[in-house]
């Protein structure tokens, strides 16, 4: 199916997919015990293919409104917005000064946080988030580019590997597109894919009028545990051909 996502959708895909993949120590696989590792290996930087070419995102701590937004890091770092995903392919990583010294990355982009005096500083992620077009369609326009598809909308349960690769995503609200238009509501609707699939999927991204902030306020990480707020701006997004599962048929019910 063809679909077209909801920002208040989109910023959960987005966490999950690209926000702890881009963490560069988790790349590294410093957080291998506890949280996992990532696809998007240090050998891939500059090199790998994240996405379509509509696609830019960016790692930002100084974003309006932002959760993870600050004048300065836990290390002292000020804070700074900076490409991640450029044009598909993937740029950059969210990096704290132990993380670029190891790497040879030369400075901090200001990702260390603690969250209480009790906790020693830790990477953290920014506000990760997908750019809009600064020309781009509205979510009406996006719909009406659709013959077949699915409007999904709203966030809810989410499954996805150590790796950040394979991943499902459900939402609280789908309409069935038809010709261009919204058809009626469908329930029990998820969307599956592999991290990279997905993303290249994406053959247009909505203009800034669609552009949405949302985010979470308890991203978990690090041993012993550490809790932090971050935040993912993203517009409405068309993607082609993504497979789509009956929840209640794959349940056996």
């Amino acid at each position: 199916y063809d679909l077209v996502v909801d920002p208040s959708n989109l910023w959960l895909t987005i966490h999950e997919s690209i926000g702890h993949a881009t963490e560069l120590d988790r790349a590294l696989g410093y957080e291998a015990a506890y949280a996992g590792t990532s696809f998007a290996t240090f050998d891939q930087l500059g090199k790998l293919a994240y996405g379509s070419p509509v696609m830019n995102v960016t790692g930002d701590r100084t974003a309006e409104h932002g959760l993870a937004t600050i004048g300065y890091d836990d290390e002292g770092v000020e804070a700074q917005s900076w490409d991640l995903v450029k044009d598909g392919t993937l740029v950059g990583y969210q990096l704290d000064r132990r993380i670029a010294k190891l790497t040879g990355l030369g400075r901090s982009n200001g990702c260390a946080f603690a969250d209480s005096p009790g906790h020693v500083p830790v990477q953290r992620m920014a506000n990760v988030s997908l750019q809009p077009d600064p020309g781009g369609l509205s979510t009406e326009d996006l719909i009406g580019g659709v013959e077949r598809g699915i409007y999904v909308v709203g966030d809810r349960s989410w499954s996805i590997d150590m790796q950040r690769y394979n991943f499902q995503f459900t939402g609280q609200r789908f309409f069935r597109i038809e010709n261009g238009r919204l058809a009626g509501q469908l329930r029990d609707v998820a969307y599956q894919a592999t991290t990279t699939d997905f993303w290249g999927s994406m053959e247009k991204v909505g203009g800034p009028q669609t552009y949405v902030l949302g985010g979470a306020f308890n991203c978990g990480k690090a041993q012993p545990g550490q809790v932090a707020a971050v935040s993912h701006g993203c517009p409405s997004a068309l993607f082609r051909g993504v497979n789509i599962l009956n929840t209640t048929q794959e349940a056996g019910r």
